[in-house]
């Protein structure tokens, strides 16, 4: 059950720290034993342990908590206050929690898989995730837990990331130093992805063959209006395009599909986030619709991008290009102050400005972002 270093190490901090507003995270060494089933609990046992118990729900994000499961972490110094052991294992472990908003492709990167990154990767895939919230239609693929008692050398309770679907290295916790440029490289080995940078184009011109873009097209808000026009555009400057919607193959071969592109160009949106399979110096043009949406569009996949190793281009949708000023006309508040909509709350903002408005691009004021 451990050593005296690692109780040495576990006891140099507290437990469980509970002071960032963005999550909690507890870290146990030396003799823990986690208990599943309906009473989930983390017990550290040690003779120099205080008693201490902290409840925990150990999701990435302190606001999107309703309705997940909380879990008891305990210290505790007398063996018989302790659960006993039915199972042991030399590997460390990570309790995590799965949220409400699980399914959507930028939330399952932005609060599962970069942080699991960041508090796992330390270990070299020698750690076992273990789940205490499962999603109905994730029951296939994991087996709920009963009382088992599972002892490890080192546990360590909850997750999370200081940035949004990126890695700030002075913010990580673990002394880790990973990047989002690591992230992606380990994306590119673990989906056998081939290609690490995109074409380079020669001095004196493009190649026989053009530079790959994918169009991302949405079917629902945010769609393009002349998406003809767009691809016309982007194949009069050179490019050779393929439209892409919501992936109908398995995401490991939409992977693979990704990096073949150079270019990956779209509407302010979760597709984006298979940004994350590009070759690392390929282009993100973003195309954010109006609504004064630039710092959200730059926090979401702008400055991720970058951290990629991705250069970045933006392309603000004016006024005449939304479909909002066909209905609602120049003077109404949604296209003459987006800031007091910003103001009134976000259930407004995100009702008109990303949930019922499309665009029509201005094809001869894009051509300037294609080039």
């Amino acid at each position: 059950g451990g050593t005296d270093d690692f109780n040495n190490v576990g006891h140099a901090k507290p437990i469980c720290d509970t002071s960032f507003g963005k999550y909690d995270i507890c870290e146990l060494a030396g003799d823990v034993r986690a208990r599943g089933g309906a009473a989930t609990t983390v017990t550290l046992l040690s003779p120099r342990a205080p008693l201490r118990e902290w409840t925990i729900k150990p999701y990435s994000r302190k606001y999107l908590l309703d309705g997940l499961k909380a879990i008891k972490v305990r210290s505790v110094s007398i063996l018989e206050h302790a659960p006993q052991c039915t199972t042991w294992l030399n590997v460390p472990a990570m309790v995590i929690e799965l949220g409400r908003i699980t399914g959507n492709y930028w939330h399952d990167f932005t609060e599962v898989l970069v942080p699991l990154f960041i508090g796992a990767r330390r270990f070299s895939g020698k750690v076992q995730l273990l789940i205490v919230n499962l999603l109905p239609f994730w029951l296939d693929k994991y087996k709920r837990d009963d009382d088992t008692v599972r002892c490890y050398p080192h546990v360590i309770v909850g997750y999370g990331n200081r940035k949004e679907f990126t890695i700030d290295p002075s913010l990580d916790a673990t002394g880790g130093g990973y990047t989002m440029v690591d992230f992606t490289k380990f994306l590119r080995q673990a989906y056998s992805l081939p290609r690490g940078r995109p074409i380079k184009l020669s001095d004196d011109g493009p190649p026989s063959w053009g530079p790959r873009m994918m169009v991302l097209e949405r079917t629902n808000s945010r769609k393009f209006i002349n998406l003809h026009e767009i691809i016309a555009a982007a194949e009069a400057v050179g490019f050779e395009v393929t439209v892409a919607n919501r992936p109908r193959a398995s995401y490991d071969e939409f992977a693979r599909e990704v990096n073949s592109f150079d270019v990956m160009g779209g509407v302010h949106g979760a597709g984006l986030t298979n940004c994350v399979y590009l070759p690392t110096g390929a282009v993100l043009l973003q195309i954010v619709p109006y609504g004064r949406l630039e710092d959200i569009a730059r926090t979401d996949f702008g400055d991720p991008a970058r951290d990629m190793g991705l250069r970045y281009i933006e392309y603000n949708v004016a006024a005449d290009e939304s479909s909002l000023m066909d209905v609602f006309g120049k003077d109404n508040p949604l296209i003459k102050d987006p800031v007091a909509v910003h103001m009134s709350g976000w259930g407004n903002l995100a009702d008109w400005y990303l949930g019922k408005q499309d665009v029509r691009i201005n094809v001869e004021r894009f051509r300037p972002a294609l080039k």
